[in-house]
């Protein structure tokens, strides 16, 4: 199957041509009606451009991947705590204990004691004892009290 993002196949990039299936060989299409010398032929010529073909897929990959992040980044919503804000920390993040499924999803509340210039912020307790490592702003969520 050809990728999305250039359009080509994965064995066609590989070896230059198309893969045959099963049926193909058994049925008259223009590639079998071939013989041996024209086909030697056909695929070194398709081997000759190879390589020209890789590169132009390569140039659709990047288009593509561009696309699909300009896309996101005009969706995506952008999340800031303020230094004083209460926030509730994601549970998965902690890692320190598996709960299962059934358990609480986000702990907290803790205290935004200072934030960064690209979404990192350090926490604290609310006795004033900061929280050991840095977080996202992906792994918190406003504390509404």
């Amino acid at each position: 199957m050809p990728k999305i993002s250039h359009r080509e196949t994965p064995f066609s990039l590989a070896y230059g041509t198309e893969a045959m299936i099963p049926v193909e060989i058994g049925s008259p299409t223009p590639r079998t009606q071939l013989t041996k010398e024209e086909n030697e032929d056909d695929l070194r010529i398709n081997l000759n451009f190879a390589e020209e073909r890789r590169e132009a897929a390569a140039r659709r990959e990047t288009e593509y991947k561009k696309k699909m992040e300009r896309y996101y980044n005009s969706r995506v919503r952008e999340v800031k705590f303020k230094v004083g804000n209460l926030v509730l920390r994601e549970n998965e993040a902690n890692m320190q204990e598996n709960q299962g499924k059934l358990g609480p999803r986000w702990e907290g509340s803790y205290q935004v004691i200072w934030a960064g210039d690209k979404g990192a912020y350090k926490l604290a307790y609310h006795i004033g004892e900061e929280v050991p490592c840095t977080w996202n702003a992906m792994q918190l969520r406003k504390y509404y009290a």
